[in-house]
């Protein structure tokens, strides 16, 4: 019987989230510009290289904006899949294949004493329904003039958090962003990592003036007015982070 439910459990959650992707959000902290460089080394001569052989495309690779050098450094990768399983053989792969090992030595095999990186934090994300798959953005300027905006919304309980989701969703905020053309990379409902509950998602823009005036275009919009004066959607964010973030040369995007 256990079996059976098990199975049966299997198919649901399968059917449920069908055509829907998933993204890993995988963050390094960093306190060097040696930890940022053996880092930078790895993810452009081995990760993307042996993820794209294994099917794995538009792989993101960002950092903060106007990085204060006081400060810990990050650099995060965005990886899509179309399911769990696939995130989870990219890392079983990586961690064993030795030939992708020996494209990075000095990563893999960094000492104790001289490690690599501080930690590493993952956050795992189910696309938004509403936008299932992600974009990648087409801009003729600079790749360093670009901004990335990354934002985590949580909400002060699962109810609430919800409402936020749905707000997106069938509320029509989604829909509002692409209406301004605030070129998202992804929505996604965070269901493994810190914070939550809580939603992610990554809007982009071709130089932080176009990023500016974007959100002043939001901010004004008759429909962004209506719909977070209902009622329903009141207390719906607890807090907010927002990263400003552009990306490595050696990002597919």
């Amino acid at each position: 019987f256990a079996s059976i439910l098990c199975l049966s459990l299997l198919s649901t959650t399968s059917s449920f989230g069908q055509g829907r992707e998933y993204y890993e959000l995988k963050t390094y902290y960093l306190n060097s510009d040696e930890q940022v460089a053996m880092v930078d080394q790895y993810l452009k001569d081995a990760y993307i290289p042996s993820a794209h052989k294994l099917g794995f495309e538009n792989i993101g690779v960002f950092k903060p904006i106007g990085i204060d050098t006081m400060s810990t450094k990050k650099i995060i990768i965005l990886t899509s899949s179309s399911s769990l399983e696939g995130l989870m053989h990219l890392a079983d792969v990586l961690s064993n294949d030795e030939q992708h090992q020996k494209m990075s030595d000095s990563y893999w095999f960094a000492p104790h004493d001289a490690p690599a990186y501080l930690r590493i934090e993952t956050t795992i994300g189910h696309a938004f329904k509403m936008m299932p798959k992600m974009s990648t953005p087409s801009f003729e300027t600079p790749r360093k003039d670009q901004v990335f905006e990354l934002r985590s919304y949580e909400g002060a309980g699962e109810k609430l958090y919800r409402k936020k989701v749905e707000m997106f969703n069938e509320g029509g905020e989604v829909a509002l962003f692409e209406d301004l053309e605030f070129n998202a990379i992804f929505y996604a409902e965070v269901i493994a990592g810190p914070n939550q509950p809580n939603l992610i998602y990554m809007t982009s823009f071709e130089d932080m003036d176009s990023r500016n005036e974007h959100w002043d275009a939001f901010r004004a919009a008759p429909a962004w007015k209506e719909l977070s004066g209902r009622e329903e959607y009141q207390n719906t964010v607890s807090h907010a982070d927002i990263y400003l973030l552009f990306s490595t040369e050696y990002s597919d995007f």
